[in-house]
Formats: C-alpha cells, structure tokens, sequence
C-alpha cells in the first residue's frame, strides 16, 4: 500500500509549487480530494485523486468582510457569549447573495469593527480587510449609524427638538444627529460617530427609558432582512 503523504506534498507536486504555496491553495478552496473540498494542508492522502481548480489564483485570495446581525445578550468585545461564536458556517444567511464559498480561514484573524454594548441587537462587522479597517476606524466620526429604540416613559417637553440639537455625551455633542417617531414607542436615531451607550444616554437625558435598541444601518451598509444570530459576506457593490 502506498504510504500516506500530506494533501500539501502532493498539490506542491500536481502544480510544481512551493510547500507554502500549495497550502495557500488547499485553505482556499481550490483542491478537492475524490470530489470533496478538503481545506486541511495536513490532510493525508494515498491513491486518492487529488484535483487542483484550474482556474485557482492565489493572488484572488481576497480577504473578507462578514457582517453579522448580533442578538441582544452577546458582546462584542468581552463576555461570556461572545458575538463571534456565531461566526460559522451553519450561521450564515440562506440568501446570501455574495457568491463567495465558506472557508475555514474566513473566521479567522477577524477584527471586530464598531462593536456593539451587550444588550444592543443589529449590525455588527467582523473583517480581514485592513482597508475596511482604516475605513471604519479614521472615519469613525463621520460613519452614521441608524438605530432603532423601542423606549417607554413621557417624552421631556421639547424633547425631540433637544435630541435633535444634540445631547453631549463624554464630553462630545454629536455633529450631526436625526431623531424622529418611528410609531408610538419606537425612535429611529440616525447619528454619525456613535459610540457605545451613546443613544441610551440621549433618550435618558430627553425623559424615555430605553427598553431596546437595534442598529440597522452603518454608513452606506443596511442589515435589511438579516435574521438575528446569522450573518452574511460584505458583497463587492457595498460601501460603509
């Protein structure tokens, strides 16, 4: 019987290629062994027949953004529950329409982008992408977030008014803030340079208790029809 051989050692020799590169190939998708993807560089094989995509690229090897619609009750940043278990592939959306393939490496080396406080629900970014990164991070003050809260209590007399001229938080007053009745006892809050507990702050100061809050836009990104605890691929026409 042949004697096992690392998946790597046979696609370096199928592609005449460095061990390295044919790593990259493997976590990228690109190699099945008997018809199945196998992502696993370590994987062993023996007369098994091991088939490199002829179109695979290693320089198409884009990194990827994932955005997730987080559930109240799971941090993003430090909790017992934290809102990148639900980065897996059972969890991704059903109509994502990215065309992007799940892989193994996609949940890896993720930064977490404009968080969430624990009890928030909405839209939440996770990404590979240093340009997204920089994106969301130098233009943070810039970057509008719309929220919807569900609040009880009597709105202050000329509350809405106050909320929109723009209640300082931490010392900062919002450049820019758009606050009106979305029904009886939901705000939608549209304010750029949101940070977290910022809009409890703002209904707290005006008279209205806070009952919940969702995010569902970032800059130029909706969670539109996202249900909550999945998540979907950045698609290449979207920009924050």
């Amino acid at each position: 019987m042949t004697e096992p051989i690392r998946l790597a050692k046979r696609v370096a020799e199928l592609r005449a290629c460095s061990r390295r590169e044919a790593e990259q190939f493997i976590t990228g998708g690109w190699v099945k062994v008997d018809g199945i993807v196998v992502e696993e560089p370590q994987f062993r094989v023996t007369d098994q027949r091991v088939e490199v995509d002829p179109q695979a690229d290693l320089a198409q090897a884009e990194p990827v953004t994932l955005l997730l619609h987080k559930p109240s009750g799971y941090d993003t940043i430090d909790c017992d529950k934290p809102a990148s278990q639900l980065l897996s592939a059972t969890n991704l959306w059903s109509e994502d329409a990215s065309g992007i393939l799940p892989l193994k490496k996609h949940f890896t080396q993720l930064s977490l982008c404009v968080p969430l406080e624990s009890s928030a629900s909405g839209l939440v970014v996770f990404t590979q992408d240093w340009r997204v990164v920089r994106k969301l991070t130098e233009d943070a003050a810039t970057l509008e977030h719309e929220v919807i809260v569900e609040v009880a209590g009597e709105l202050a007399p000329n509350g809405l008014k106050r909320l929109n001229r723009g209640i300082p938080f931490n010392g900062r007053t919002p450049p820019a803030i758009k606050v009106s009745w979305q029904n009886e006892t939901r705000l939608r809050v549209a304010l750029k340079g949101a940070q977290p507990g910022q809009v409890a702050h703002l209904c707290e100061a005006a008279g209205l208790q806070v009952l919940s809050m969702k995010r569902i836009r970032l800059g130029g990104v909706p969670l539109g029809k996202l249900p909550p605890g999945q998540w979907r691929y950045l698609r290449q026409d979207e920009r924050f």
